[in-house]
């Protein structure tokens, strides 16, 4: 059984992949070709934000976002604990300070009660993470923000195709960042990313930063980077977002269906009201989450832990002076935490399968 079976998707949509990146190769306009531009229109339009700027990481998306709004030493940025690294990441490599906020014990997203009194003068940005395929509450996220004269940069890695109160992700906030990772919901065949504003000043900003600071060829007004997408990805994730849709309801199906036969014998994720999730990965909560992982393990049941340790566990973040019980629900998350086989493509059988090992497990 596939953890995320990437092969059965490139089976059902070979021959639109294999078409696409062939014209690729024919035209042989393999940085900044017409599929960019093609690429980056259809996901403003399904967004429904004006502007989508492609670029080649979703790491390097949020680095974009932070320097576009002047984010540098000095500054501060609050975002969460429970996270991959790169939420903070790139904060301090624009040279500002990560600043966390503990995350609510149901959604596994920022506790939005706690942001306030984590805001300093020095703060600049919230930068919430749409963990595991749903937003936070995006509307009480901007208020605070707008009371204190802060930007809000949804970190949405996880989440692009979920909605909120009917607006798509990425399209909630000022700016927001997504990835194309293979493994995202909706992913490439290697690094890739986008940035989504209405802003047209700032999506100009942000184009120049990724590519080198350039507005123009050889006419550089900032200090930029080499944040490009490769058109023969933007060729895959071209032919991948007709069918896009249709995985996402089937993700939220599929994740319904776990929630419905698991939610007697372990924690099951909490859907916030409003919210759509698209499951990028389905996380179960147990308070034995190893000895059950070793359990599925023996079945042949992949399992994996997004993520085993906070950020403030982690060295390189020390100097944070963040003490073990200072963020009591991210580091019982991060203790519990266990994600199950989740794709659009996973049979009832599978699912089957997969539910029963894991009551088994459970009743030891």
């Amino acid at each position: 059984m596939e953890f995320i079976d990437l092969k059965k998707q490139y089976a059902l949509h070979r021959t639109e992949i294999d078409r696409r990146i062939n014209a690729v190769l024919q035209h042989g306009h393999f940085i900044m070709g017409s599929e960019i531009a093609e690429l980056e229109a259809e996901l403003a339009k399904y967004v429904d934000v004006k502007h989508a700027i492609t670029v080649a990481s979703g790491t390097d998306s949020l680095e974009i976002a932070l320097r576009a709004v002047d984010i540098g030493p000095g500054d501060e940025v609050i975002t969460v604990p429970f996270t991959w690294i790169s939420s903070a990441e790139v904060i301090g490599l624009v040279g500002a300070k990560p600043v966390f906020v503990d995350i609510d014990a149901q959604t596994f997203n920022i506790d939005v009660d706690q942001i306030e009194a984590a805001i300093t003068p020095r703060t600049k940005a919230i930068m919430p993470v749409s963990l595991f395929g749903q937003v936070p509450d995006m509307a009480q996220i901007n208020e605070i923000a707008a009371k204190h004269g802060v930007t809000v940069i949804e970190d949405a890695a996880q989440s692009f195709g979920a909605t909120q109160h009917g607006k798509r992700s990425c399209g909630l906030s000022k700016i927001a960042s997504t990835s194309f990772f293979p493994a995202k919901p909706l992913g490439c065949f290697g690094d890739g990313g986008a940035l989504f504003t209405d802003d047209d000043k700032l999506a100009d900003l942000m184009r120049a930063i990724r590519t080198h600071g350039g507005e123009r060829r050889h006419y550089h007004t900032v200090v930029g980077m080499n944040g490009r997408f490769d058109t023969i990805q933007a060729a895959v994730v071209l032919a991948k977002l007709p069918h896009f849709q249709g995985e996402v309801e089937a993700r939220s199906r599929i994740g319904a269906r776990y929630s419905e036969l698991l939610a007697d014998v372990c924690g099951v994720p909490a859907l916030a009201d409003g919210n759509t999730h698209v499951y990028a990965q389905y996380t179960i909560r147990l308070p034995n989450r190893d000895a059950v992982a070793e359990k599925l393990k023996t079945e042949g049941i992949p399992t994996a832990v997004y993520y085993p340790r906070c950020l403030h566990e982690q060295p390189v973040y020390a100097d944070l002076g963040y003490a073990w019980g200072r963020f009591p629900e991210a580091e019982r998350a991060s203790r519990e935490v266990l994600s199950l086989p989740m794709h659009p493509f996973l049979t009832v059988e599978e699912q089957d399968q997969v539910v029963a090992a894991v009551r088994s497990a459970v009743a030891g």
